[in-house]
């Protein structure tokens, strides 16, 4: 496929992003731990606290890459049965790679689109998503399938990069988001037109409080955000009645 300018969104937008993540694979997890400097491991663990999954609960992860939320998940709790989905098969066999060393409890990995998910409903005790919603053709319709599988009482809890609303801040984050990431991404993980994407895809995400309404919208209660990193990062939540 033709590269697509970086400032411009792609035809198929899904297309370009499995074929990105495809190729960004093999370094995915060593680029993260260097352009966050290790503390996306810290972000993760206070995404999981506020999912509150019940002891030898289900819980799906959503675009679940490598599988570092899905390892995170069985780290707190080994008696979980964690189903990790992603439509991008090499990222899945790193996932599965890994879980001999890394799954402390029951895991499985499965392709599939987050937009039609391959299950029943009410089927999960609760479900995760890990810097990946901005990256989804639909936001709502992600939204809508997440709480159509979770159970009622079940908590939703996705992760990812948000706009700061400190204009100050806002403009120190911009400047390592969109300049260096591209740098890094290019050295360590062997891909500038990747990560020139990334940081670029939260262009037209939703801000942190737009994105909360569109959970309640969806028809998640309590719907509400945590904000990190002086907002740069946001764990957004919602239960579903």
């Amino acid at each position: 496929m033709a590269a697509s300018a970086p400032d411009r969104p792609p035809v198929d937008k899904g297309a370009f992003v499995r074929e990105m993540f495809a190729k960004i694979a093999p370094r995915y997890d060593a680029t993260n731990r260097v352009m966050t400097a290790g503390m996306d491991e810290r972000w993760r663990k206070r995404a999981i606290a506020l999912l509150a999954a019940p002891h030898g609960g289900t819980i799906l992860d959503l675009c679940c890459g490598t599988g570092d939320v899905v390892f995170h998940l069985l780290r707190t709790d080994p008696s979980l049965h964690v189903t990790g989905i992603d439509f991008c098969a090499p990222m899945l066999d790193g996932a599965r790679a890994r879980a001999p060393k890394e799954a402390r409890g029951a895991t499985e990995f499965l392709e599939g689109d987050v937009m039609a998910l391959p299950f029943a409903g009410d089927a999960f005790d609760g479900a995760t998503m890990g810097f990946s919603l901005r990256n989804v053709v639909d936001i709502d319709k992600v939204l809508g399938e997440v709480l159509r599988v979770i159970k009622p009482g079940a908590r939703f809890v996705n992760l990812d990069v948000s706009k700061a609303p400190n204009a100050i801040w806002k403009r120190c984050f911009d400047l390592y988001f969109y300049r260096m990431v591209p740098l890094i991404g290019t050295i360590v993980g062997g891909s500038k037109q990747a990560y020139t994407y990334l940081p670029n895809s939260l262009t037209n995400h939703p801000n942190a409080e737009a994105l909360r309404d569109r959970f309640a919208r969806a028809g998640f209660r309590d719907a509400g955000f945590v904000r990190l990193m002086g907002g740069a990062i946001a764990i957004h939540y919602g239960t579903k009645p």
